[in-house]
């Protein structure tokens, strides 16, 4: 009694109350927060009201809980995903790349210069050998040759090895979520 009288509004073990219409941030997901998840990764074009029918919730919740997943971060964003193929990407290859050193300096300058590259997809730092492993596309040979030139040349590259793709065997961009 003392806590509600005294502090008006705040629970001491709890922290501040919150009021109902303020968006809830998860501390771990139930399972209509997983429906959710994979209802909008399979079509990101879903309405809400859509949405709510196949979760099994009215859609004022349930855009309340999109809303909340989108602030906590289990939702990144929304995007379409292209052909890149039909937009003139024939060419798709891995880089792996080697530095001569892994001071952090010389890890933010690489990253820095990768982020600037728009042929590069996805960079990954790894453990092992190999520092990078870049995913690229290039309209063609020519146009990726002029890219690892400028990507051995970059500062702190020892040696970079490229792996040509003949074909994608899974194109999997969704997180498994059963």
């Amino acid at each position: 009694m003392f806590r509600e009288t005294l502090f008006r509004g705040m629970d001491l073990m709890a922290g501040p109350v919150r009021p109902a219409w303020e968006p809830r941030v998860p501390a771990s997901l139930d399972a209509i927060d997983r429906k959710i998840l994979k209802e909008l990764q399979d079509d990101g074009r879903i309405t809400n009201v859509e949405l709510a029918r196949r979760v099994g919730i009215t859609a004022p919740p349930c855009l309340r809980r999109v809303r909340a997943l989108e602030e906590a971060g289990y939702i990144k964003g929304y995007r379409a995903l292209l052909d890149e193929k039909k937009l003139g990407y024939e060419v798709t290859v891995f880089a792996m790349v080697h530095l001569a050193s892994q001071a952090e300096a010389d890890l933010v300058a690489f990253e820095t210069f990768v982020r600037r590259e728009p042929l590069v997809r996805e960079c990954w730092m790894l453990s092992g050998e190999i520092d990078f492993v870049l995913k690229c596309v290039a309209p063609d040979l020519k146009t990726f040759q002029a890219f690892v030139e400028r990507l051995t040349s970059a500062p702190n590259v020892r040696n970079v090895k490229t792996s040509l793709t003949l074909r994608n065997s899974k194109d999997a961009a969704m997180v498994p979520m059963e």
